[in-house]
């Protein structure tokens, strides 16, 4: 049975201690025999007897600090130091996470990004504090989701106004149920699975809405068609509450009533309950009267309102707080995600820094060697740079050993003489032999920078966590990623501004004048003889 580190450092202790204390007992030993021969015995046991006692004193001021620092549990490092109580609620949960969400856009500078974050945040406080209970209704415009909902309020809270007809745009209608704590918001949604760029962006629109609800209601007209049950499959799964709603069952008769509800359970077997598929007539169409007007049949929407009090009865509270705390994760990470995009823009500014500092150092002191190459590829500087970014702190030799590494196993993977090589090829210039060399070697340097700084944003991306196939594969990868056409075009294109045109001026500067006629300078006073 493998024993606890803690366990093991206190056996050793006591192993020391005892070690310690047989040379505390030689010495007060040896030191009794030595005062015996020359004190009086009487005097001997009482002085022994105080140099016990500091003996012990001074051991325990040196060990108490050590004891004390082993019983203290250790800080965790998400915590540091803190210690976090389990939240007593979800709602509790959904209020930290609000909090986390604030000092995550803290760290935002996108002004457009953070506000609009911003103020779905304070939507979701808001909605935090008043507690209302929201029912999304979504459907085809053709199944019949805006009758229903006006015969829900009528059947609630009596006449209403004129058929509202079609909906282009959302609307929301508040109500209360009988013995329901809580207001109920019943909120119409554009139609889904319309033609053209409006009626997509209507979809985008109610998929948001559905998103926010406590409570959903799809509403059929028939079957599910593929395109109504990837929806389906979509609404699912969101984690939300969902009912389904066979609407127009005055259109057909018994029979088929029951064959249609029975297979739309069997499709949604799984997901839904058998009793949240439920039939309605939301708008019964008219039966001619010999002699008379037609009459008009009363919705049947009896068997939806009792289902929808019952789940609201039984889960209301449930769903309000599943929903918040959902909405609130959502939120956090799209925050996070921004944070996360703004962090890499900025470690990506920091690397395209540092490689071409580095084919700058190259350029006026060339390295004597490939394996060189792997440490100008690498800068612990840059490492610590990147490392605050993402907000953690390194120290310059941490920073140095973690280059290092990087730096080693470029190297180690034949990722250096391939980078070099790849650059040589794609180098193919006229040149001196100098400045070629000088080139291959600048630009090579930079590209390897490139890689090995792009690999540090993934370690500190992932929380200082090379990933299961470990720095090998996190290499592997972004030479692969950086070596593709495009963006191996695009860094030569830049190399060739940064390094390859300077070297060639350089080199032009140094070159002798060539000779020209009778003596002279080219291009110079024929004149004047030649230096």
């Amino acid at each position: 049975m493998k024993l606890p580190q803690r366990l093991w450092i206190w056996i050793l202790l006591g192993l020391l201690a005892l070690v310690v204390l047989g040379m505390v007992l030689q010495v007060v030993q040896q030191l009794q025999w030595t005062l015996s021969t020359w004190l009086p015995y009487w005097m001997v046991g009482p002085l022994m007897l105080i140099v016990l006692v500091a003996l012990l004193l001074a051991l325990a001021q040196v060990g108490w600090p050590w004891l004390q620092r082993l019983r203290r549990p250790r800080p965790s490092a998400a915590g540091k130091g803190i210690t976090a109580s389990i939240p007593s609620s979800r709602r509790e949960a959904a209020q930290r996470n609000l909090g986390a969400i604030d000092r995550t856009l803290e760290k935002v500078r996108h002004a457009v990004e953070r506000e609009a974050l911003h103020q779905e945040r304070q939507r979701m406080e808001a909605e935090l504090e008043r507690g209302d209970l929201v029912i999304v209704v979504f459907g085809t415009g053709s199944a019949g989701k805006t009758s229903l909902i006006r015969a829900l309020l009528q059947e609630v809270v009596g006449e209403v106004g004129a058929p509202m007809g079609s909906t282009t745009t959302a609307s929301r209608y508040r109500l209360r149920l009988r013995d329901l704590p809580r207001a109920v918001i019943l909120e119409d949604t554009p139609g889904i699975l319309e033609a053209g760029q409006e009626g997509r962006e209507r979809e985008r629109q109610a998929r948001g809405l559905a998103a926010r609800a406590d409570l959903l209601l799809l509403v059929l007209d028939g079957d599910l068609r593929a395109s109504e049950l990837e929806v389906f499959g979509a609404l699912a799964g969101l984690g939300k509450r969902l009912l389904l709603v066979l609407n127009k069952c005055d259109l057909r008769g018994e029979e088929e009533e029951r064959r249609l509800l029975a297979l739309l359970r069997q499709r949604c077997a799984g997901r839904l309950a058998p009793e949240d598929v439920i039939p309605a007539s939301a708008a019964p169409q008219s039966v001619p009267m010999p002699g008379g007007r037609p009459l008009q049949p009363a919705p049947e929407v009896e068997a939806l309102l009792r289902r929808v009090a019952s789940v609201l009865h039984a889960d209301g509270e449930e769903l309000i707080a599943d929903n918040l705390l959902l909405q609130c994760r959502r939120l956090s990470q799209a925050s996070q995600d921004l944070l996360d995009r703004q962090r890499h823009s900025d470690a990506s500014t920091i690397v395209d820094r540092y490689m071409w500092i580095g084919a700058g150092v190259v350029m006026v002191t060339p390295l004597p060697g490939i394996d060189l190459l792997a440490t100008a590829a690498v800068n612990a500087q840059m490492v610590v740079e990147i490392g605050r970014v993402y907000g953690v702190s390194l120290s310059r030799d941490s920073a140095q050993d973690l280059a290092l590494s990087v730096g080693r196993t470029l190297a180690g993977l034949g990722l250096v003489k391939g980078g070099v090589g790849l650059i040589t090829s794609a180098l193919s210039l006229n040149l001196p032999a100098l400045v070629v060399s000088r080139a291959i070697q600048a630009v090579s340097a930079a590209w390897l920078t490139r890689v090995a700084g792009r690999s540090f944003i993934t370690y500190f991306r992932q929380n200082q966590d090379w990933g299961d196939g470990g720095l090998q594969e996190v290499l592997q990868r972004e030479y692969d990623l950086n070596k593709r056409e495009g963006m191996l075009r695009s860094f030569l294109e830049t190399a060739l501004n940064r390094v390859v045109e300077p070297l060639q001026h350089r080199q032009r500067r140094r070159l002798p004048p060539r000779p020209g006629p009778r003596g002279g300078a080219a291009g110079g006073d024929r004149g004047n003889p030649a230096p």
